[in-house]
């Protein structure tokens, strides 16, 4: 049970950087041009 005292905490504090980081990463636009990426993989840049 003294166990929880330590997992908890940790628990909770990991979430809550992982919530962070996910917050950040839509701020910082990371999500806005999902299409553009998968074709810019297939373009040649020959052209």
């Amino acid at each position: 049970m003294s166990v929880l005292v330590y997992l908890v905490p940790i628990a909770l504090l990991l979430g809550l950087s992982g919530l962070v980081a996910f917050l950040w990463s839509l701020r910082s636009g990371q999500y806005d041009d999902l299409e553009g990426a998968g074709w810019r993989i297939l373009d040649d840049g020959d052209v």
